[in-house]
């Protein structure tokens, strides 16, 4: 047996050690010719369930093991992976990769980091809770249960339900490299959903939801709490009609205007950025929002779903200031986009066991204001407050941005009646200026998060 099966053999006895299999396979990678190599090896388990009308409707737990690797031969890279874990298996998994990047085209900006952005946050980022797989099944299936009750004993109108549901999830992945890096990044989750159904004679049937997400099953609000909510947001919607066309402005609820910081997420991407497929490529340093636009990404904050103590190839995660005061600061790049634009990476590499890394937000939002969503919606005599978007209708190229939507009515600073089956059309170039309200309400549900904004100019497509 060579050295390097030796080595393996030894991994297995070991039952399963992360950190070793990752090295591991760095090395066997090495000693076959790599010119340089990383590997991730991952391990996690995974709990849903779905109760409707108090019926267990689907009930999965799963668990799963991995390992990939990608290998550099000269300028030519490829990776694989495999759930075979034993000694063999992996010997087979780096075979397989070095033989694929002997036949790739060259390209000569592939490679790893350099070794000085290489490292990690020291210290607990309470990114994982033992709390989390504390409860037996049948709890996990209560929590469901009680979300859905909870918001069918809300009122007479919640008529049907699409269900309660729990779900739960914890991870371990180990990242090592052959510059002699190795990482490890433990974490969990869980969420309660609840999704209520109301009807009124006269109405068309409607349904919203509501969640609650968290690290820490003692952070999770309630099922009832979530369910009270989810009924309350489903009320809200009844008797909704449309709005004839006008321009007016609009409030984004804080759920909606992190999906449209999504959008600008992807406009400052690497990849967008450098295939010019982004209305802010070759905007660095120049005004592209209003001068109360303050844009971050940081993966740095503990408790938050885009903390990590490094990136997806190994450097060190970091606080980005993205736009500042209206001017764009920075793109979100890793290694590879970072040399497309003859920048530096900002630590934004993700990526799963195979494939080549793409871009991924840390904790990315937008400074929140002083104002009360109550107090942003006072000063409108006549508006929109969008709850929620449908479809898709973005030109990340041009900016042109078009999106079906529903949401309240608003007459003379207050919420008057439900719409729906409307469009809200505007460019995002336009609109990052005409942000005349942010709201206070910034709250982290998800890696992009955005307090309420009101942006004036848009139209409103209906009758």
């Amino acid at each position: 047996m060579s050295s390097s099966s030796e080595s393996l053999a030894a991994v297995d006895s070991q039952k399963l050690d992360l950190r070793e299999i990752a090295v591991e396979a760095v090395r066997l990678a090495m000693r076959q010719g790599a010119t340089g190599a990383e590997a991730v090896a991952t391990e996690g388990s995974e709990f849903s369930t779905t109760v409707r009308l108090g019926q267990v409707e689907t009930l999965k737990e799963a668990g799963s093991k991995a390992v990939g690797v990608r290998v550099f031969v000269g300028q030519s890279s490829a990776s694989t992976y495999s759930s075979d874990l034993t000694p063999e298996g992996i010997s087979k998994m780096v075979e397989s990769a070095i033989k694929l990047a002997r036949v790739t085209s060259a390209d000569p900006l592939a490679g790893l980091p350099e070794p000085g952005e290489l490292g990690k946050l020291e210290g607990d980022l309470q990114l994982y809770s033992d709390d989390v797989y504390s409860l037996s099944t049948e709890d996990r299936i209560a929590y469901a249960r009680r979300a859905e009750k909870a918001a069918m004993d809300a009122d007479s109108r919640i008529v049907n339900s699409d269900g309660g549901s729990f779900d739960a999830a914890v991870g371990h992945k180990v990242l090592a490299n052959s510059l002699g890096f190795v990482g490890e990044n433990r974490r969990s989750s869980c969420s309660v959903v609840a999704v209520p159904i109301a009807l009124v004679e006269g109405s068309a049937m409607q349904r919203d939801y509501w969640y609650s997400v968290s690290h820490s099953l003692r952070k999770l609000e309630s099922p009832e709490e979530v369910g009270a909510i989810a009924a309350k947001r489903t009320l809200r919607r009844l008797g909704a009609r449309k709005v004839k066309t006008a321009k007016v402005p609009i409030v984004f609820e804080n759920t909606v205007s992190a999906a449209l910081l999504g959008h600008i997420f992807e406009a400052v991407n690497g990849e967008s950025v450098y295939r010019g497929a982004s209305f802010l490529a070759g905007k660095l340093n120049e005004p592209v929002a209003g001068g109360n636009i303050n844009v971050i990404d940081d993966g740095t904050i503990p408790g938050l779903f885009g903390t990590s103590p490094f990136d997806s190839e190994g450097v060190i995660s970091r606080r980005t200031t993205v736009i500042e005061d209206g001017a764009l600061k920075s793109y979100l790049l890793n290694t590879y986009t970072a040399k497309k634009l003859g920048l530096k990476t900002t630590g934004n590499a993700a990526r799963g066991l195979a494939g080549t890394p793409g871009i991924g937000p840390g904790n990315f939002f937008l400074k929140p204001g002083t104002k009360t969503v109550q107090e942003i919606i006072a000063d409108i005599k006549q508006g929109l407050f969008v709850t929620e978007f449908l479809g898709h209708g973005v030109n990340l190229v041009t900016g042109d941005f078009s999106r079906g939507a529903s949401g309240l009515w608003i007459e003379n600073g207050e919420l008057t009646f439900p719409v729906e089956e409307i469009t809200v059309a505007g460019n995002l170039k336009d609109m990052l200026f005409n942000v005349s309200e942010i709201g206070s309400d910034l709250e982290f549900r998800s890696t992009i998060a955005c307090p309420t904004l009101r942006i004036d100019g848009m139209t409103v497509a209906g009758e």
